[in-house]
């Protein structure tokens, strides 16, 4: 039964990393018989600062791998095309995600975690997932453990079959956690000194391992996460306005855009009337919802998206989501030519 470690990069799935780098070295070769997947997932849309630590500290775990014979595998998921951020945002013309419409977690996060679990299992059998879940974290998470909690070591996942769920640190504290770090070098090399300085410069903790809709509230609460620099599901964007504040000026326009974002959501005139699906939504109070923006508002987001891409000097959407998005726009208005003609 192969373990499969949830990585997210920040401090709690870190110490997993390392208890499980540090018990298979502790193995005699002979013994390391288990299959261990260090899974991370790329929204494609993660803060610059934040990818780019997963990736030196991902770079780092395969030299040790490779050097110690690890039975170890570290992979990145990913978001199909139709379900990036931008592709849904701009081609599809989803509203900016908020609390009450989070379509963002599910896609972005969800499915592709659980699409490589599942592979796992139709592979193994079953697997155990690690998860970097803490009692004390939040009180959201206390109830995420307690979803969990049979009074056993293993649980069973609530929606992945032949996936069992297995939380080795769910006792410690925020300190517990910290001091391990501050005392204890990475097995895999490099320092966990780069990883505090994350937090300090951010302000703020990381966006959790999420596999389950039920978990989807820890993506995009009220507290300080670094995770997604699009993020508008949070008010402000404390982690991102924390790395500008401690330096990195040059994120100063991502985070202008994301503000931008937030305020054009409720804009009348930026939304269409009626649903992807042609209806007309009036909840039992009378109020009308609105549907996707507006084919003009989305060019204006890929126009402005492209010119700030070009003034940072990073990739923010590939060619492959731009070329979706286009042909997403060109069926949208043929069927809107569609409905006008079946109307005359």
């Amino acid at each position: 039964m192969p373990w499969i470690l949830g990585f997210s990069g920040g401090k709690d799935s870190t110490v997993v990393a390392h208890l499980v780098f540090e018990f298979l070295l502790s193995l005699p070769r002979s013994e390391r018989t288990r299959r261990v997947h260090i899974v991370a997932n790329d929204t494609l849309v993660e803060s610059p600062l934040v990818i780019s630590h997963i990736k030196l500290v991902q770079d780092e775990m395969r030299e040790a791998i490779k050097a110690f014979e690890l039975p170890v595998e570290v992979e990145t998921t990913a978001p199909d095309i139709d379900h990036t951020f931008w592709v849904n945002l701009i081609g599809r013309g989803y509203p900016s995600p908020n609390r009450t419409f989070r379509w963002c977690t599910d896609r972005m996060k969800i499915q592709p975690t659980s699409r490589y679990i599942r592979e796992q299992v139709d592979e193994a059998g079953e697997v155990v997932l690690l998860l970097g879940v803490r009692r004390d974290e939040s009180a959201a998470r206390a109830a995420t453990v307690a979803r969990y909690d049979n009074g056993e070591r293993l649980n069973r996942h609530n929606d992945l079959v032949g996936c069992w769920v297995f939380r080795p640190i769910v006792e410690f504290s925020t300190d517990d956690v910290w001091d391990f770090l501050g005392d204890n070098r990475p097995p895999w090399g490099g320092e966990h000194s780069r990883l505090i300085k994350l937090y300090r410069d951010a302000g703020g903790g990381e966006c959790p391992v999420v596999t389950a809709k039920s978990d989807a509230p820890s993506c995009g609460t009220s507290s300080s996460r670094f995770g997604c620099w699009t993020c508008t599901v949070v008010e402000k964007d404390r982690s991102l306005s924390g790395f500008v504040d401690a330096g990195f000026k040059e994120f100063t326009p991502l985070l202008d855009f994301r503000d931008w974002l937030v305020s054009i959501r409720n804009e009348p005139d930026r939304r269409l009337a009626r649903r992807r699906d042609g209806r007309i939504t009036i909840t039992q109070a009378g109020v009308h919802i609105p549907g996707p923006f507006t084919l003009s508002t989305r060019a204006e987001i890929l126009a402005r998206l492209l010119e700030l891409q070009s003034k940072v000097g990073r990739q923010l959407v590939s060619s492959a989501e731009v070329e979706r998005i286009r042909a997403l726009w060109t069926e949208d208005a043929l069927a809107g030519a569609e409905r006008s003609a079946a109307k005359a």
